[in-house]
């Protein structure tokens, strides 16, 4: 069977919303969803997915298996989906919507009959009790995508559903797997004749729902058969482009979504450092902030972050007081971010902002560290700000937009790089528009790194194009006025700081490295080249009595 036929029209646009969290990890069968059960109702047994009197059973019960064969034997289900937490029932909602029968499976069976019995009450989505069960109720090639949480339990499912699938069977990862586990699943399936996908999906809960950003990459092959169903519950940006296009080979998909999650890092702190510096330095109230924010998305900075965050600086609490003073300052992260600062280290990319994004993540977990330095370390004499707070305020919002373009530009250098090491073929103004509606990321902004890479597909950084180029010299006296001002009264701008450093260094035609190349042959014997003769190592006896016998030449 190729790709499915057209789908129904989307569901009502004014249903949709922006998502509300960024993204949980997917788990499967998350006790904690519902308060409580409700009882499972007598059911007739006239609907095929409705099977009468059947038992709960716990998590160490061996699978049932269909009550009634010829039932069972039934191809009805376009695609199933196994992990029932909220990401997996809202993903199934939305395909339901878009007229695709969905069969729902969970390893706790019991979640599948309260699944059915109440959110997808009324819809066309089927529940299975088995992976037997749920496999014969697929059309072929059979479609599966895996929510659950990423590692063991993804080579779990993939182990039990291999024996009952047949060649060209195709299975899908949709949690936040690393990259090399999905680049290995492919190779280990591909020897089974059974098509693996590891697709990115962003836009939490609500996304999920009612549109989310989809990068799925793999098995080629498989794509004919899942792109219908894909694009058509992807969310939709300008004419109605899907936020979802094939990315590429193997580990592609994943390794896109998580350099995303990074840069989603980056976007939170930038966010972040301005109103830290909007509350402790221009002195502003909250709903002064939240206001400043609200203007600052009907510019350049048109984003769900910016939005979202003057939603949270204006929410009061019970008590009538603002919650966002409240909270403990101290980040939580999940690993996709790190993961980002690694791969940059490992492939030799500066994807500083990133990394120093992680870091202060890291930083604000020593909370009671802290506190204790805090009574102690002191800072600088000068603490107030004299300035025009209203200038200020616009240095501010050029600083964090020079700032996010210095980020994106690091991004998009760790893909071309990652598609360099593995032989991808990565289409960049394709990622761009995946991201541009969706997921957390979603801004006006990526429309313009879009167009940036459909002027030159060979772009080598976005700071080399035109508008980019231009966008960032614009806000250069801005950006330093902030940094400097912040660095006077004792602000930590980790991100900002480091964006406008990597942008110097960037810039200049010549870097002190040349020292550092000598000091390594000083005191290593490491070789440098010369500027007139590149590619010629060459050894200096700096002392007299070093020798002349270099070490190998070679680079980490």
């Amino acid at each position: 069977m190729g790709t499915l036929g057209p789908a129904p029209p989307a569901a009502d646009e004014g249903k949709r919303r922006a998502p509300q969290a960024e993204p949980a990890e997917p788990r499967e069968g998350d006790p904690g969803e519902r308060p409580e059960k409700p009882e499972k109702p007598e059911r007739s047994g006239s609907d095929p997915r409705e099977i009468r009197g059947r038992p709960e059973r716990s998590e160490s019960d061996p699978e049932e298996t269909p009550r009634d064969p010829s039932a069972a034997a039934m191809a009805e289900a376009d695609i199933a989906l196994i992990g029932l937490a909220v990401m997996g029932q809202n993903l199934i909602l939305n395909m339901n919507d878009h007229g695709f029968v969905v069969c729902a499976f969970n390893r706790t069976v019991s979640k599948v009959d309260d699944f059915l019995a109440n959110e997808a009450k009324g819809t066309k989505v089927i529940g299975a009790h088995s992976l037997e069960e749920m496999v014969s109720k697929l059309k072929k090639p059979r479609r599966i995508i895996l929510l659950v949480k990423a590692g063991r339990a993804v080579d779990d499912f993939i182990d039990k559903l291999v024996p009952l699938l047949e060649t060209g069977d195709i299975i899908i990862d949709g949690g936040n797997s690393e990259y090399r586990d999905t680049m290995r699943r492919c190779k280990e399936l591909q020897a089974k004749g059974i098509l693996f996908v590891g697709s990115g999906v962003s836009g939490g809960e609500e996304g999920a729902r009612y549109g989310p950003s989809l990068m799925p990459g793999g098995a080629k092959e498989a794509w004919p058969h899942i792109k219908t169903i894909f694009q058509s519950i992807a969310a939709k940006v300008g004419s109605g482009e899907p936020c979802c296009d094939w990315v590429g080979e193997e580990g592609a998909g994943h390794f896109v979504k998580m350099v995303h999650n990074g840069i989603e890092y980056g976007d939170m702190q930038l966010i972040c450092e301005a109103y830290h510096l909007m509350k402790d330095v221009v002195g502003m109230e909250h709903d002064e902030m939240a206001k400043v924010f609200q203007e600052w998305n009907k510019t350049e900075l048109d984003s769900f972050l910016i939005e979202i965050t003057a939603n949270i600086l204006k929410f009061k609490d019970s008590d009538g007081k603002y919650l966002l003073p409240k909270i403990r300052d101290s980040a939580g992260q999940k690993g996709t971010g790190k993961w980002t600062a690694i791969s940059a280290l490992e492939y030799g990319v500066p994807v500083t902002l990133i990394g120093e994004a992680v870091f202060a993540r890291c930083l604000s977990s020593l909370k009671d560290e802290r506190v204790q330095a805090s009574e102690l370390l002191e800072g600088p004499k000068v603490t107030q700000f004299s300035g025009n707070k209203k200038a200020f305020l616009e240095d501010i919002r050029k600083a964090l937009y020079a700032s996010k373009i210095i980020s994106y530009a690091q991004g998009f250098m760790l893909l071309r790089q990652a598609a360099k090491e593995f032989g991808w073929t990565l289409n960049y103004g394709g990622i761009a528009l995946m991201w541009r509606g969706g997921c957390i990321i979603r801004s006006v902004f990526l429309g313009k790194i879009k167009d940036a890479f459909d002027r030159n597909p060979e772009l080598q950084n976005l700071l080399l194009d035109d508008f980019f180029k231009r966008a960032v010299e614009n806000c250069q006296e801005s950006w330093r006025h902030v940094i400097s001002t912040g660095v006077q009264i004792g602000i930590p701008m980790p991100c900002f700081t480091t964006a406008l450093s990597f942008y110097d260094g960037y810039r200049h035609k010549i870097l002190p490295a040349n020292l550092i190349q000598a000091q390594r042959d000083y005191f290593g014997a490491h070789t440098y080249e010369l500027l007139s003769k590149p590619g010629e190592f060459i050894h200096t006896n700096w002392t007299g009595h070093g020798g002349n016998v270099s070490s190998s030449a070679y680079n980490v």
